[in-house]
C-alpha cells in the first residue's frame, strides 16, 4: 500500500512538473525574429551559392529564428548565432552582417570562397565571441581589423594555406582570446610572434601548424604561457634546440606537439616536469642523445611519440611508471640495449612501436604480462629475438603485427593461432625454417595483409584457397600447383618457390564472379604449358609476372583483354612466334619484358604508339630487321634493351628524341616510377628487372628508378655512331658492343655527363679516342677493345684508371695503360687540335712579322731619301753606276756567247764537208 501511494505521488509530481515546463516554454516561445536581422540574412543568402540546399528554409514567409543554422535570443528575438559550416558555399559575404548587432557566434568553416580575402568589416562586429573561418579557402593578408574584436574568445583561421600576416601586432587587443588557430597561414614576417601571443593571459589553446615559423626564441628566459593547455606547432622550421622556457609552462600544459620542426640536441630534462602533460609529440626531428630517465615522472602521459629521430641509448626502465600510457612510439631511432621488463606494467598500452632500432636481446612472455589492451606491435628491423613457449597464450589480441627482420624462427610461432583480430601480419625474413602448420591457411583467411616472404617455410599449396587481400609468400619453399584464389585477393606474390604444373589450369578456373586480382607474380617457379585464352577472367590485372618459368607456345592474341595492364614480364621462358599486334590495345603498359625467349620476326612498328612505355626489354631473342624509327616516338623511354638479337641496319638518328634520356626530370622517382609501384597499407609491390649495365647481369628493384640505359649489343648493326647520340646527356649506360660499327667515336661524347658505363668493344671503329671522354667523371666501366683505334690514349686520370683490357685488340693504339709506348711520330700525330692551332698560329705570326718588317724597312729607306738631299743625290749616282755596270757586263757576255755559237756552227759544217 505504501509503495502504491509513493508511486502515485511521484506520478502526480511528474505530471505537474511536465505541465508547468510545457506552459513555461509555450509562454516564452512567442518571440519573433527581428525584421532588420531577417533582411540582413536574406541579403547574405543572395550573395552565396548553396549547392547542398542547406539554406532552403530561409524564406521571407518564415520566422528567421526558426530557420536552419540560425539561433536567436529567446527574449529579444535578435540573431545571436549563425552556423554556415560544411555547406560548400561560395560567393560574396555581404556586409549586411553588420546589421546583426547581437551576433556572437559566426562559423563559415569548410566552405570554398575561391581565394577571396577575409572581409575586413568583420572587425566591426563587436559582439562576436566565436569566429570560425577555417578551411574555407580564404587568401591574402589577414585583416588587421580583426584586432578590434576585444570580446573574441575563439578565432580559427586555420587551414587557409594562402593566408599570410605582414605582422601580428594588431592582435594585442584580443585580450580575452582563449582559442587561437592560424595554422597554414604564413607568419614568417613576424619575428616577435612568441612575445605577442604569450601576452594573452586567458589563452588556453594555440595552433600554429605549418606557419613557416623559424624560431622559438631559445634565448628567452621566461614566456608567460601560464594558462596554456595545448601548444600545437608541428611542421615549422626552428632548426635549434628545444628552449628551456618550456619548463615555465609545466603546470598547465596537456598537449605539446613539436613534430617535424627540425629541432636539434637532446630532450631537456625540464620538458619532462609537466605535471598534467598527456601528449608529448616530438617525432620527425633531429633529436640526439638519450631518452631521459626522468621520463617516468610525467605520470599522466598517454601519448609519447619520439619516432624518426636519432635518439640513442636504452629505453629507460622508468617508462614502466607511466601507468596511463597508451601509445609508445620509439620507431626509427638508434636506440640500443634490451626491452625493459618494466614495459609489462603498462596495462593501458595499445601501441608499442620500437622497430628500426639497434635493440638486442630476448623478448619473452614476461614483457607482455599485463598488456591485455595491446593492438599494435612493431618490432621489425631490430636484432630482437622473440622467444616464447610453444604453448604460450598472449593476454592481448593484436590487430597489427609488424615483426619483419627480427628473429622469430626456426619454428613457426604457434601463438599466432590465438590472434583472431589480426588485420596485418608482416613476418618476412624472420628465420622461420619450418613446415607451415595445418591451421595456417584457414587462419590467414581473415587477415587482410599477410607477408611471410624470405623465409624457408615449407608446404604444399595445391588445392588451398587463399582469401587475404594482400598475400606475399615470395622466396620460400612452397611447392605444388598454383593455389586457388577467392575474389577478395588483389595481390598474390608467390615468386621464387617450387610451384609447378600447367599455368592454364590456374588461369582458366571459371567463376561466376570476376576476379579482383591486380598483382600476380609467379616468377622463378616451375610452371609449364602454354599461356591460355582465359584472360577475360582477370580484367583487373595491372601487374603480371610469369618470368623465369618453363612456359611455351605463343603470346596469345587474347591478352589484349587486359586493358588495365601496366607491366608484363614473360622473360626467360620458351615462348615462340611474333609479338601479337593485339597487344597494342594494352596502351597503359609501362613495362614490357619478354627477353630471353625464342621470339622472332621484326620489332613491330606499332610499338611507337605505346607512349606510356618506360621499359622495353627484348634482349636474347631472334628478332631481325631494322630498329624501327617509331621507337623514337616513346619520349618517356628509360630502358631500351634490344641486345643479342639479329637486328641490322644503322642506329637510328632519331634516338635523340627520347627526351627522358636527354632531359633531367626534377623528381625522377616520384613522377615516372610511381606507376611501377603498387602501394598498399604498410607496404608496396615494386617492379624488378634484370639488366647488363657493366658486363654483368644485375637485378634492379628499388634502384630501377635511377636507371637509363641503351643496350644494342650483339646484333648486326652497321654504319657509324652518330653524333646525335651525344644529345642523350642523361643516359647512364651505353652498350653498342659486338656489332659492325665503323667510323670514329663522336667527339662530343664527353657531353654525356651522366654516363657510368660505355662498351663499344668488338666493332670496326677507328680514329683516335676523343679526349672529351676524360670529362665523364662518373665513368666506372669502359671497354673499347678489339677495334681499330690509333694513336695515343689521351692522358687523364679518368682514362688511365682503367686497365689494359679496356683497350686491348687495337694494334695501333699506344700509351698508358697499354704496355706499348708511343713513338715520336705517334705523339705528333696524336696532337690535339689545340696544338695544331698553336703551330698554325706560330707560322702565321712569322709571316705577319716578316711583312711588318719589310714594310717598316721600306718606309724607313724611302723616308730618308725623300727628306735628305745629299743622301738622295748619292743614292741616284750609285743607281746610275749600277745601271751602267749591268749594261756593259750584259753586252760583253752576249758578244762572248754569240762567238761561241758561231764557232760551233762552223766546226759542224767543216766536219760535214770532209766526210
Amino acid at each position: 500500500m505504501g509503495a502504491y501511494f509513493a508511486t502515485h505521488v511521484l506520478f502526480l509530481l511528474w505530471f505537474f512538473s511536465a505541465t508547468f515546463t510545457s506552459s513555461f516554454f509555450k509562454a516564452n516561445s512567442n518571440f519573433t525574429c527581428n525584421e532588420r536581422d531577417k533582411q540582413a540574412l536574406l541579403t547574405l543568402k543572395r550573395g552565396l551559392t548553396d549547392p547542398l540546399n542547406r539554406l532552403s528554409s530561409w524564406s521571407d514567409q518564415e520566422d528567421c529564428c526558426r530557420w536552419d543554422r540560425v539561433r536567436c535570443d529567446n527574449k529579444t528575438g535578435r540573431v545571436t548565432e549563425l552556423d554556415l559550416s560544411h555547406t560548400r558555399s561560395s560567393g560574396e559575404i555581404s556586409s549586411s552582417l553588420l546589421e546583426l548587432e547581437f551576433l556572437n557566434y559566426f562559423d563559415l568553416r569548410w566552405n570554398n570562397f575561391n581565394c577571396t580575402t577575409i572581409p575586413s568589416f568583420l572587425g566591426s562586429m563587436g559582439s562576436l565571441r566565436h569566429l570560425g573561418l577555417n578551411s574555407a579557402n580564404f587568401c591574402g593578408v589577414i585583416p588587421h581589423q580583426l584586432g578590434k574584436l576585444s570580446s573574441l574568445l575563439y578565432l580559427n583561421l586555420g587551414g587557409n594555406s594562402d593566408l599570410y600576416a605582414d605582422n601580428l601586432r594588431w592582435m594585442s587587443n584580443l585580450s580575452s582570446i582563449q582559442y587561437l588557430d592560424l595554422s597554414f597561414a604564413n607568419l614568417h614576417k613576424e619575428v616577435d610572434w612568441l612575445q605577442i601571443i604569450s601576452k594573452f593571459p586567458s589563452l588556453l589553446k594555440l595552433y600554429l601548424a605549418d606557419c613557416q615559423l623559424d624560431s622559438l626564441n631559445p634565448s628567452l628566459g621566461f614566456v608567460n604561457f601560464t594558462s596554456l593547455q595545448v601548444l600545437y606547432l608541428p611542421n615549422n622550421h626552428f632548426n635549434h634546440e628545444i628552449p628551456n622556457w618550456f619548463s615555465n609552462i609545466s603546470t598547465s600544459l596537456f598537449v605539446l606537439d613539436l613534430r617535424n620542426c627540425s629541432l636539434k640536441g637532446e630532450i631537456p630534462h625540464g620538458i619532462l616536469n609537466f605535471q598534467k602533460l598527456k601528449s608529448l609529440l616530438l617525432n620527425s626531428n633531429l633529436l640526439t642523445g638519450k631518452i631521459p630517465e626522468s621520463l617516468g615522472r610525467v605520470k599522466h602521459l598517454i601519448n609519447l611519440d619520439l619516432r624518426f629521430n636519432s635518439l640513442s641509448g636504452p629505453i629507460p626502465s622508468s617508462i614502466g611508471n607511466l601507468s596511463y600510457l597508451g601509445d609508445l612510439f620509439l620507431y626509427d631511432n638508434q636506440l640500443n640495449g634490451t626491452i625493459p621488463k618494466s614495459l609489462a606494467l603498462l596495462s593501458n598500452l595499445k601501441a608499442l612501436l620500437v622497430g628500426y632500432n639497434l635493440l638486442t636481446g630476448t623478448v619473452d612472455e614476461g614483457h607482455f604480462t599485463k598488456l591485455s589492451k595491446l593492438k599494435y606491435l612493431d618490432m621489425s628491423f631490430t636484432s630482437l629475438f622473440f622467444n616464447v613457449n610453444s604453448n604460450w597464450v598472449p593476454p592481448f589480441q593484436l590487430e597489427y603485427a609488424w615483426m619483419s627482420s627480427c628473429k622469430i624462427g626456426p619454428n613457426f610461432p604457434t601463438w599466432l593461432q590465438t590472434q583472431r583480430s589480426l588485420k596485418i601480419l608482416e613476418m618476412f625474413q624472420t628465420g622461420i625454417s619450418d613446415k607451415a602448420p595445418s591451421w595456417l591457411w584457414n587462419w590467414t583467411s581473415s587477415i587482410e595483409i599477410i607477408d611471410l616472404s624470405s623465409n624457408r617455410i615449407e608446404g604444399d599449396v595445391s588445392g588451398i584457397v587463399l582469401n587475404s587481400t594482400i598475400l606475399n609468400l615470395r622466396s620460400n619453399h612452397f611447392k605444388g600447383r598454383m593455389p586457388q584464389l577467392s575474389t577478395k585477393v588483389k595481390v598474390l606474390n608467390i615468386a621464387n618457390n617450387s610451384i609447378y604444373g600447367s599455368i592454364s589450369t590456374f588461369l582458366c578456373q571459371q567463376r561466376n564472379v570476376k576476379n579482383k586480382l591486380e598483382i600476380l607474380d609467379a616468377s622463378n617457379n616451375l610452371l609449364s604449358g602454354e599461356l591460355s585464352h582465359c584472360w577475360k577472367y582477370w580484367p583487373s590485372l595491372i601487374r603480371l609476372n610469369f618470368g623465369s618459368n618453363s612456359i611455351s607456345g605463343r603470346i596469345p592474341y587474347s591478352m589484349s583483354s587486359l586493358v588495365a595492364l601496366q607491366s608484363l614480364h614473360l622473360q626467360n621462358n620458351s615462348i615462340i612466334g611474333e609479338i601479337p599486334s593485339s597487344l597494342k590495345i594494352c596502351s597503359n603498359l609501362r613495362l614490357i619484358d619478354i627477353g630471353d625467349n625464342h621470339l622472332s620476326g621484326i620489332i613491330p612498328l606499332w610499338i611507337g604508339d605505346m607512349t606510356n612505355l618506360l621499359i622495353l626489354r627484348l634482349r636474347s631473342n631472334r628478332f631481325k630487321g631494322h630498329i624501327p624509327l617509331q621507337i623514337c616516338q616513346i619520349s618517356s623511354l628509360r630502358v631500351l634493351d634490344l641486345a643479342n638479337n639479329s637486328l641490322s641496319g644503322t642506329i637510328p638518328k632519331c634516338l635523340k628524341n627520347i627526351s627522358a634520356m636527354a632531359i633531367r626530370e626534377p623528381n625522377i622517382r616520384d613522377i615516372s616510377f610511381n606507376s611501377l609501384r603498387y602501394m598498399y597499407d604498410s607496404g608496396s609491390y615494386i617492379e624488378n628487372l634484370k639488366l647488363v649495365p657493366k658486363g654483368n647481369e644485375l637485378e634492379y628493384e628499388k634502384n630501377l628508378a635511377f636507371v637509363k640505359i641503351i643496350d644494342l649489343s650483339s646484333n648486326n648493326l652497321s654504319g657509324s655512331i652518330l653524333v646525335e647520340i651525344s644529345i642523350l646527356s642523361e643516359l647512364h649506360f651505353l652498350n653498342l658492343s659486338r656489332n659492325h660499327l665503323m667510323g670514329n667515336i663522336p667527339e662530343k661524347i664527353g657531353s654525356m655527363k651522366e654516363l657510368e658505363s660505355i662498351d663499344l668493344s668488338q666493332n670496326h671503329l677507328s680514329g683516335k679516342i676523343p679526349p672529351s671522354l676524360s670529362n665523364l667523371t662518373f665513368l666506372s666501366h669502359l671497354d673499347l677493345s678489339y677495334n681499330n683505334f690509333t694513336g695515343k690514349i689521351p692522358s687523364s686520370t679518368q682514362l688511365q684508371s682503367f686497365d689494359a683490357l679496356s683497350y686491348i685488340g687495337n694494334p695501333q693504339l699506344c700509351g698508358d695503360p697499354l704496355p706499348k709506348s708511343c713513338t715520336i711520330e705517334e705523339e705528333y700525330l696524336n696532337k690535339s687540335p689545340i696544338g695544331k692551332k698553336e703551330d698554325e698560329y706560330k707560322s702565321s705570326s712569322f709571316y705577319i712579322g716578316m711583312g711588318v718588317g719589310f714594310t717598316t724597312s721600306f718606309c724607313a729607306i724611302c723616308g730618308t731619301l725623300f727628306f735628305n738631299r745629299t743622301y738622295r743625290h748619292a743614292y741616284f749616282r750609285f743607281a746610275d753606276y749600277i745601271k751602267d755596270w749591268i749594261y756593259v757586263t750584259t753586252v760583253l757576255k752576249m758578244n762572248w756567247l754569240l762567238k761561241k755559237v758561231r764557232g760551233c756552227h762552223l766546226s759542224k759544217r767543216k766536219t760535214s764537208l770532209s766526210s
